[in-house]
């Protein structure tokens, strides 16, 4: 599994997320992201300008609530400079804005509401988007938001999703816990994101942000098996 540290609280980019990196640099982090929420774009750039000096891969989540403001972060991703582009629900316009731009697209399956964004719909709807939304040409995978479906087990929409979906799958959201990322790992998911969780100084090193990260990276490179 891949983890990405997301510069976020509460589905928003941090304050001051450029000095914010500047204490993770000297850990072996190799995905950062942000949301589309919180800063400008000439500050996210500088993020990702320094991100990318240290051969990192940088991602944009999108959760903004209207099409116009979500197309227009799709815009901004390709002034900001990012690798990957996650989240958004208005997929068949936004390959169209990064058609060219080179940037691995993953918006989110399933029913998307609120803010901070919520899943709904039932795991057999959630898999069938999944598997519409990775056949689209300019669709390269998927952001799932499992741990932020109100009423459905977690680790059976990312198994469902995971299984219907010819790209790789990120689960974003509200993993604060060892023993979740050790489940979502035996999902077959290909990533997971944690940003709110670490800024609280929930995971082990805490409450220094770079410890905690040295801590999940551990967690990430570990062999999980099984449930």
């Amino acid at each position: 599994m891949n983890f990405i540290f997301m510069l976020t609280h509460n589905d928003t980019t941090v304050p001051n997320a450029a000095d914010v990196y500047e204490r993770l640099r000297g850990t072996t982090l190799r995905h950062i992201g942000f949301k589309d929420i919180g800063a400008t774009t000439e500050e996210l750039s500088v993020v990702a300008a320094k991100a990318h000096a240290d051969g990192l891969q940088v991602f944009l989540e999108v959760v903004s609530t209207s099409k116009e403001s979500e197309l227009a972060s799709l815009e901004a991703a390709r002034t900001i400079g990012v690798d990957w582009v996650m989240g958004g629900t208005h997929a068949e316009e936004g390959v169209g804005v990064l058609a060219g731009s080179g940037v691995k697209y993953c918006p989110f399956p399933g029913q998307i509401e609120g803010h901070p964004s919520i899943l709904l719909g039932s795991v057999a709807d959630i898999a069938q988007d999944a598997k519409e939304l990775t056949a689209m040409d300019g669709v390269f995978g998927l952001d799932l938001l499992a741990y932020r479906h109100p009423t459905e087990d977690p680790l059976e929409v990312a198994r469902a999703v995971v299984a219907a979906s010819s790209g790789p799958v990120i689960v974003a959201g509200s993993i604060v816990t060892d023993v979740q990322i050790r489940k979502v790992a035996a999902t077959g998911a290909w990533g997971f994101t944690i940003g709110g969780a670490i800024f609280e100084g929930r995971l082990p090193g805490a409450p220094d942000l770079a410890a905690q990260i040295s801590a999940v990276l551990e967690m990430e490179g570990a062999e999980f098996i099984g449930d």
